[in-house]
């Protein structure tokens, strides 16, 4: 059973706490709940507590409306507070980008990790359908435009997966992912407020766009450094990223 932080705005948010050590809070991205870095909290939690959560409206959490990127990291700052106050941050995807804002409005992290945060400008077009096919009842067409608005070269398939239902279960928040990437621009001004160390991490076989924002946070954060993750793409495997997170936040 979970455990629940209430977030400022009194929604209830949903996490799970693993391991021993330092405190580390994994937040992340579209589709995902707090079960889905399963693999990665078994590896983890030799080194760290690792506790992850349900962005609201998914899972076990609330979801007050109207949302705002304010509000959501507002709910990391909860999960952090129950955490024993300040936190190591690890977030993948736009949990990458929600992580990164939640710092730079003044969340107590120590130390922040981020796997590919999408900015990527030539994909805001590809997504516009989204909220209409939401707007229109059809969760699941919102699903699949997401899908394919992130340039995924083949969904065929995708709607007879095991792991379909679910994600057009919680496809009524892929706008929250939507706003939080905005127009896709890495906003390097606002990111020069960070000042706690920071990784930014690509995957070897990703697109440009990783590394493009990689570097570019790269440059932006004043104690901030770029590693690519060699072989690896967007879904980087928890046996890879693990150890770079260790030596990291070690």
């Amino acid at each position: 059973m979970p455990e629940f932080a209430k977030s400022t705005d009194g929604t209830s948010i949903a996490y799970d706490v693993a391991g021993s050590g330092p405190a580390l809070v994994i937040t992340g991205g579209a589709f995902n709940t707090r079960h889905s870095p399963g693999e990665l909290v078994g590896l983890l939690a030799p080194h760290f507590t690792v506790y992850t959560w349900d962005r609201r409206g998914r899972g076990d959490s609330g979801n007050t409306l109207p949302y705002s990127i304010e509000r959501e990291t507002d709910d990391l700052a909860a999960v952090i507070a129950a955490a024993g106050g300040t936190a190591l941050a690890y977030g993948h995807s736009s949990g990458a980008i929600l992580t990164l804002e939640a710092a730079m409005r003044g969340a107590a992290v120590t130390k922040i990790a981020v796997y590919e945060p999408p900015y990527v400008p030539e994909n805001v077009e590809a997504m516009a359908g989204v909220q209409p096919a939401l707007d229109a009842g059809d969760p699941a067409l919102a699903a699949l435009t997401f899908v394919k608005g992130t340039g995924a070269e083949n969904t065929d398939g995708l709607t007879q997966s095991p792991w379909w239902p679910s994600m057009v279960a919680i496809a009524g928040t892929l706008p929250h992912d939507l706003a939080l990437t905005g127009d896709g621009v890495v906003p390097t001004e606002r990111l020069a407020g960070i000042h706690v160390p920071l990784l930014v991490m690509d995957g070897g076989a990703s697109p440009p766009w990783a590394a493009n924002a990689a570097i570019a946070i790269e440059s932006a954060v004043p104690n901030g450094r770029r590693r690519s993750v060699e072989g690896e793409n967007h879904n980087v495997a928890a046996s890879s990223l693990a150890p770079v997170l260790v030596e990291f936040f070690n």
